[in-house]
């Protein structure tokens, strides 16, 4: 049997959930259609989840059709938890878009294509919701070709939008020649035999429809649209169909083991669960392993782990469930302790370490609301973080820990988190926008053993990509956890620069070390290395951005001249306008800090018919003087200074 690993990806409230249980449902999975507003849906299994009636965390699910099982990912569809989407599009061979007949092509939907698009994953789009009032089929197909992607193909028709008894028709191409033309014309842009058969105005050959479509949507140059309704089953039909024949199923299996942990859950009982997709090769409870991870810096480091069970996903019911993870297929696998997700068992073929949404920008200080809990607070955090890679910790001055979200709704889930699965109240202190430092010059520093330290420490600073950490010195030059300690420090070190904020985008050189046997211990370097790196930090000086917003406004015809003169007033930077049903829609960049005065005030510029939307934008330098971040070290000294004190080997016990 064929597998098929099928991620169900949307913006919220398109009809994601309720359609995977549709899908379940019409292939014999489950017996009774659950709800998401009553709680009973199968992939939405926590508390948390079915009481907000939003994903939450991806779930794995499976079902048969025809001679394949299709391993299903029900990803969240709020912007807020984009993280589980971002791993989820990993390890996927294909995609369904769902759309909304009525809200059409969403912000959201819009970052989420972009991101398909880019790797060229195979992609189905079904627009939800034809039998609710108001929804749009002609017309929201424009919308998807000039939003979305041109190479969309529509399969069929509706009848009845908007109605009850709304329904879809597939057009197949061997039984109506106007669709076997309207889909050669489709397809010929990549096939030349379908452009001949235009070009001659011969009739197009079925089979060669059908061949070009599967080749093109395998490779990511078209996507077939369908339409239908998930709470009343119209269209689904043909959505299993088009899945079982369109789709591509999982490559063949690679010779050696690997396998990539996309997700990470506890179990019921506590214990932490892996969540792989195999490539190739076979794995087996009791099995040991190792395990590859990509670092910041670009490495590939190497650890040992052994599975202790391992349950395969499967979606046969009469016979025994497989014991062996083999290609294309998921599992559910306890036992590897210190994975990570991203990681990767067996080879690490394929490890890039490459992000396709932003890192969140909000950062949110937390402390409970009884003050002898701070540790438990923090062992929580640092726990909830272990599956999520984006939920980034540090100690706050005043003993809370400051965590960096993505929004509102991700705050309210954290904070029900505590409160039901470790049974700590906590309370969220005034977010604050998350700024980064990028180096302007080149900077040098250097501390000599002997003047105060048992170590030597020379550092070259200067502007990079990333942060770049290299070796001008021999590899033999120091023992091999002396230099270790110095890179870990110095990554460590660069979450606060001189303003206080992360520093990115630079090279760091050891040019010189040395130090004092027997006396140096890795822990002089871990205090000295932080210290040089500031002084050389402060002599290269350091710029500070903040984050922007890439927005879209909707505006009526008329208002469109106040409403992009304010908006560039205002600090917004208007990359183009362009017509659309409710008049114009204007797009650009704006700092996140201004958009609250922008949302404030576009229902007065634009009669109260503006619409506003927004994804992360990057972000630009700050003019004048920059804000600073408060320290975590908690000391009134300057930090340079604070560190000084510390690297002093005489404080050392």
């Amino acid at each position: 049997m064929q597998t098929v690993n099928l991620g169900i990806v949307a913006h919220v409230d398109a009809g994601k959930t309720s359609l995977t249980e549709r899908l379940l449902y019409d292939t014999g999975v489950i017996e009774r259609l659950g709800s998401v507003d009553a709680g009973t849906t199968r992939t939405d299994t926590g508390e948390i989840e079915r009481r907000r009636g939003i994903t939450i965390r991806s779930a794995v699910t499976a079902f048969a059709v025809r001679d394949r099982q299709v391993n299903l990912l029900d990803t969240p569809g709020h912007s807020d938890f984009v993280a589980e989407v971002e791993r989820a599009l990993g390890v996927l061979d294909a995609a369904v878009l769902v759309l909304s007949a009525v809200e059409g092509v969403q912000p959201h939907s819009r970052r989420i294509m972009r991101v398909l698009r880019s790797l060229g994953l195979p992609t189905l789009i079904f627009v939800n919701k034809i039998d609710r009032m108001g929804a749009r089929t002609d017309e929201l197909v424009a919308d998807v070709r000039r939003l979305l992607t041109p190479a969309v193909v529509p399969l069929g028709t509706v009848h009845a939008p908007g109605t009850p008894a709304a329904a879809f028709r597939l057009h197949h191409p061997r039984y109506d020649p106007s669709a076997a033309h309207r889909l050669a014309e489709a397809l010929a842009a990549h096939d030349d035999h379908l452009l001949a058969a235009l070009v001659d105005d011969l009739p197009p050959d079925p089979d060669r429809i059908d061949q070009a479509l599967r080749t093109q949507v395998a490779a990511g140059q078209v996507h077939p649209l369908l339409f239908g309704s998930a709470l009343s089953g119209a269209g689904v039909p043909e959505l299993l169909d088009t899945i079982a024949t369109v789709l591509p199923a999982s490559p063949p299996a690679e010779p050696e083991p690997r396998a990539r942990v996309f997700a990470i859950v506890r179990d019921p009982s506590g214990e932490r669960v892996a969540y792989l997709r195999s490539y190739g090769g076979q794995l087996r409870a009791r099995q040991r392993i190792v395990a590859y991870r990509r670092e910041p810096d670009g490495r590939t480091t190497a650890t040992r782990a052994r599975i202790t069970r391992l349950d395969v996903v499967d979606a046969t019911t009469d016979q025994a469930a497989p014991t062996r993870l083999c290609a294309g297929q998921i599992a559910r696998v306890a036992g590897l302790t210190g994975v990570r997700l991203g990681d990767q068992l067996g080879s690490p073929a394929g490890l890039d370490g490459r992000s396709y949404f932003p890192a969140p920008t909000v950062e949110a200080v937390v402390r409970p609301r009884d003050p002898a809990r701070t540790l438990a607070l923090h062992a929580a955090l640092l726990d909830i973080a272990d599956t999520d890679p984006f939920l980034e910790t540090r100690v706050a001055p005043d003993g809370g820990t400051s965590v960096l979200l993505y929004g509102e709704v991700q705050r309210e889930v954290l904070a029900a988190t505590l409160a039901e699965a470790y049974g700590i109240e906590a309370e969220f202190g005034p977010v604050r926008l998350m700024h980064v430092e990028r180096p302007t010059g080149t900077g040098t520093a250097v501390e000599i053993i002997g003047h105060g330290f048992f170590g030597t420490v020379d550092f070259r600073v200067e502007p990079g990509s990333g942060v770049d950490y290299r070796l001008e010195v021999e590899l033999g030059s120091l023992p091999l956890a002396f230099h270790k300690a110095i890179e870990v420090a110095t990554r460590a070190a660069l979450d606060q620069g001189r303003h206080g904020w992360p520093v990115t985008d630079i090279r760091v050189t050891l040019t010189h070390s040395g130090y004092w046997s027997p006396i140096t211990t890795a822990g002089h370097f871990r205090d000295l290395a932080p210290y040089v790196l500031m002084q050389a930090l402060a002599e290269a000086g350091t710029r500070v951005f903040e984050p922007c917003r890439r927005f879209e406004a909707e505006v009526p015809a008329d208002r469109l001249g106040p409403v992009t003169s304010y908006l560039s007033r205002l600090g917004a930077r208007i990359d183009g306008t362009d017509d659309s049903a409710a008049g114009w829609r204007v797009g650009g960049v704006l700092p996140a800090r201004l958009e609250p005065q922008a949302q404030r005030f576009l229902p007065d510029l634009s009669s109260g018919e503006g619409l506003w939307s927004s994804v992360p934008g990057g972000d630009r330098l700050v003019s004048g003087d920059p804000p600073r971040r408060p320290r975590t070290d908690g000391n009134p000294f300057d930090r340079v200074e604070y560190l000084r004190f510390l690297a002093q080997p005489r404080h050392r016990h």
